[in-house]
């Protein structure tokens, strides 16, 4: 697409996506920032009109990121890494969403007041059933 996968490194601190590695990888994130920018000083639009503008530009730029990520080029070591690390970033969740979900439970026995986030909830049964369907494909699948 626009990016190129050798101007960017995995993000190894911080969360997910990738960080410039060079010179162009830095003037693309420039490039791609300050039009979104520019839009949001200069243009005289209406609000869902500057709405839409954003939510379709970002869409482009998430695309170009997503294409950017996924042809990125990475040795054994760096798949051990990042796959290790997903793994520990995915228990950490399934810990918070649980917490979230038994204090909600709690509160709402305890009180009668309240409720439970069903997007809590359905976060946990989605990541099990990505996890299930990961592990049956993944097991038939020669690796």
């Amino acid at each position: 697409m626009i990016g190129k996968p050798e101007w960017f490194k995995r993000r190894k601190y911080g969360g997910w996506g990738v960080t410039p590695k060079t010179w162009q990888g830095y003037v693309y994130v420039i490039i791609m920032i300050l039009p979104l920018i520019l839009m949001q000083i200069f243009l005289d639009l209406t609000i869902q009109m500057k709405i839409l503008i954003n939510t379709l530009y970002l869409g482009v730029i998430f695309l170009d990121l997503m294409h950017i990520m996924i042809t990125l080029k990475k040795d054994e070591r760096e798949y051990k890494i990042e796959a290790i690390s997903e793994r520990n970033a995915s228990w950490a969740m399934i810990i918070v969403l649980l917490v979230g979900i038994l204090y909600q439970s709690t509160m709402l026995g305890l009180n009668g007041t309240g409720s439970i986030d069903l997007f809590l909830v359905a976060a946990l049964i989605i990541g099990m059933l990505s996890k299930s369907i990961s592990n049956i494909f993944l097991e038939r699948k020669s690796l």
